[in-house]
């Protein structure tokens, strides 16, 4: 069998199946937006408005604020980032930093978007605001100015918190506001992996380098809130981006993001709403949707085991995900040189990102 064929991902590419992918409705459960990033208008929606926790896709919240505070002249991309006690607690997903060690802001965002680690989120929050508390504050300042009226943060990284909580359609204001306020910055989005010099890290969005297009945004998981996906891709000038959240595995949310964006640059849309214009609708506004014991569980682990092929690797169903035809583009990102590195099986421990802790049927070892 070939390095090819030895990929994790495999894919359907029959033109019967990308019919039947444009022509079914889209599943009804799981709240989901698809917006152009120009207009901002809403190509389609469902539970837009159903609180959801964000998991992970907090981060694009952490790296708005962050990039604000740039704008401000607060900080800049050069800026050592010193890994606290606080930091370096955090629960995996994360880099396994010592206290005291220090890496450029550049790197840490890399990493944010890359392997969405969590001790590095809390270190570039101290590094912003003094204390991860100060920098919970500004984000949250800065939700209520881009007008995410449904969404509430505890903490810069993700992690399962009472109070944080989000919607579909505050989390697609978010997005656009990154590619609107700074598009300087859209190519930490579209980045294929990182390496620190001795071990290389992909990026975990599977769209990246296969899918047409996509330069973007970020994955996220915790048992309460499923498997969630931002993603976004341009072709032909002109951006879409999507939200999904609460799929039963990687491999569902990596298929429900590349349909829904495949869909919004082949359909033709009837004017719709903005997102500006759009009005809360449906159940789910006044408590935050808990799918744990869909998730985290006997069953959820049954469904997750059934996208892997024998072998372990993820079998996706998207005719619109091809197979990465080079090896990822792996930029640099780590500590500031003269320090020590941590050693691989450490980073090796944490090989699946933001699925930390969950009760996944690990692959065997792979280039991916």
């Amino acid at each position: 069998m070939s390095t090819r064929q030895n990929r994790l991902i495999s894919f359907a590419a029959s033109a019967a199946a990308a019919f039947l992918l444009l022509s079914v409705p889209l599943a009804q459960a799981n709240p989901q937006i698809l917006v152009d990033v120009q207009s901002g208008r809403v190509l389609e929606h469902e539970e837009a408005f159903r609180k959801w926790y964000p998991a992970s896709l907090t981060k694009l919240m952490t790296v708005y604020t962050v990039f604000d505070a740039i704008r401000a002249g607060e900080i800049s991309l050069d800026t050592p980032i010193v890994i606290s006690k606080q930091a370096a607690a955090q629960p995996a997903a994360k880099m396994y930093y010592k206290p005291g060690q220090k890496l450029t802001l550049d790197s840490a965002l890399k990493i944010l978007m890359i392997k969405s680690a969590n001790d590095v989120a809390v270190a570039v929050a101290e590094a912003v605001a003094g204390t991860q508390d100060a920098f919970v504050l500004r984000m949250n300042s800065e939700a209520a100015k881009l007008g995410m009226s449904d969404s509430h943060f505890v903490n810069p990284n993700g992690l399962p918190g009472k109070g944080q909580y989000t919607t579909a359609r505050d989390l697609a204001v978010l997005t656009v506001a990154l590619r609107r306020d700074f598009p300087q910055y859209a190519g930490y989005f579209a980045l294929e992996g990182f390496s620190n010099g001795k071990t290389n890290t992909p990026n975990i969005n599977l769209l990246i380098g296969r899918f047409a297009g996509a330069d973007g945004m970020k994955t996220g998981f915790i048992c309460a809130s499923g498997f969630n996906q931002i993603g976004s891709a341009t072709r032909n000038g002109r951006t879409l981006i999507s939200v999904v959240l609460g799929e039963d595995s990687l491999a569902a949310r990596a298929d429900a993001t590349a349909n829904l964006l495949q869909k919004g640059f082949v359909t033709q849309f009837p004017a719709t709403d903005t997102l500006g214009s759009l009005k809360p609708y449906g159940p789910g506004q006044d408590q935050v949707t808990d799918i744990s014991a869909d998730i985290c569980s006997a069953k959820g682990a049954k469904v997750r085991s059934e996208t892997r092929d024998e072998v372990g690797r993820m079998k996706v169903q998207s005719p619109y995900i091809l197979e990465m035809d080079h090896e990822p583009r792996y930029v640099f990102a780590g500590l500031i040189p003269g320090q020590d590195v941590q050693p691989d099986k450490m980073a090796k421990a944490d090989a699946i990102g933001d699925l930390a802790n969950v009760p996944v049927p690990l692959p065997r070892p792979t280039s991916f």
